[in-house]
């Protein structure tokens, strides 16, 4: 194990066991994914004034009894309302061996709702970082964008990552993975600092090419799949020919023109975009689990789904415009069940595809 790595499903239940991982209540059967952990929302939430990092020295509960307006009980559910931001310590806790460090990430289905969370550590000065070897609390700063969302104690918005060492692949490696085990199906791969992934703007037959939200819709309730009709939130969209217009403010569902995979001994992320090329950014990074779009995992030909936010102008978007960059890391070693073998794998072999909260169209 000298080489460093992504720490397998495996891996993290041995960690809950030792207590290097420490939970308020039980693990759920599913918390621990092939190469992540879901985290859950604790008892309350508290409504803030404003987002914040605690800072060098300094706990997330001191700075919450400063800017805390109101403390919300999540026992029963509780609303999330747009324009809001609220921060909920979770029920997992760390106290990390010296050499594990971790990153945080909003679980697909939260992106994919324009839920902006992001995990907050005691001494932080960046969001979804927890350094190595550390030992507290963690909090999930909550933000909803376009729709207010019901949520529980016990909640899954975000999900932890942890690594053992330098576990990135550089260009050269990612252009020998690439021609092994075909990652991203396109003949000429942009490799750089990651492989470039393309927007689909032609679409099927309908010429639907994504999802649109709507504003002013009712609440979607994060716990139920299929609970909610598409029509209310969302509005299917149509590219010209000269591409898509995106609507400063408006919030996207497209779909990469590439299938992209993750091998079984390998784990992906999918970058923010350099604002610099474009008006706009795919706004959540992902994780991408082992097994994610590959054969073994059952899933050969799925696409990456782009949660696309303008920025202050209209941008237009065309066909095959790069949107992102997928990163790979190693796995410390190959997870027991692979992204696809699971009940949970909701995405998998996937086209253009809403959250797990919409009934199909």
């Amino acid at each position: 194990m000298s080489q460093g790595g992504i720490l397998p499903s495996q891996e993290i239940e041995r960690l809950i066991a030792t207590g290097a991982i420490r939970l308020e209540r039980p693990a759920a059967a599913d918390q621990a994914q092939p190469a992540s952990l879901d985290l859950r929302l604790g008892p309350v939430v508290h409504r803030v004034r404003a987002s914040f990092l605690p800072g060098a020295g300094r706990t997330v509960a001191e700075r919450l009894a400063e800017l805390t307006l109101h403390t919300i009980d999540l026992s029963a559910g509780a609303v999330l309302e747009t324009g809001c931001v609220y921060v909920a310590p979770l029920m997992e806790s760390l106290d990390l061996p010296a050499g594990v460090a971790g990153a945080t990430n909003p679980k697909s289905s939260t992106g994919r709702l324009d839920v902006f969370t992001r995990v907050i550590a005691d001494g932080a000065r960046a969001f979804d970082v927890v350094p190595a070897g550390y030992r507290g609390a963690l909090f999930a700063e909550i933000s909803p964008r376009t729709f207010p969302v019901l949520v529980r104690a016990g909640s899954r918005l975000s999900q932890l990552r942890l690594r053992r060492g330098h576990a990135r692949l550089d260009d050269a490696e990612l252009a020998a993975l690439q021609a092994r085990e075909r990652l991203i199906d396109t003949e000429q791969p942009d490799i750089r600092d990651g492989v470039a992934v393309t927007v689909d703007l032609r679409g099927g037959a309908d010429g639907v090419v994504g999802w649109r939200a709507k504003r002013h819709t009712g609440v979607v309730d994060m716990d139920r799949p299929g609970a909610h009709d598409v029509g209310e939130f969302w509005e299917p969209v149509r590219a010209g020919r000269s591409g898509l217009v995106l609507d400063p403010g408006q919030f996207y569902i497209l779909a990469s023109r590439e299938a992209v995979s993750a091998p079984p001994d390998h784990a992906a992320e999918m970058t923010p975009f350099d604002p610099l090329v474009g008006e706009f950014r795919v706004h959540y990074a992902g994780f991408f689990d082992p097994g994610f779009g590959h054969a073994q995992g059952r899933g050969a030909g799925a696409r990456a789904v782009l949660e696309v936010r303008s920025h202050e102008v209209p941008f237009i978007l065309e066909h095959g415009q790069t949107v992102g960059r997928l990163v790979y890391e190693r796995m410390l070693e190959r997870p027991r069940t692979l992204y696809g073998e699971l009940a949970t794998s909701n995405y998998q072999g996937q086209g253009l595809k809403l959250s797990k909260h919409f009934r199909a169209p």
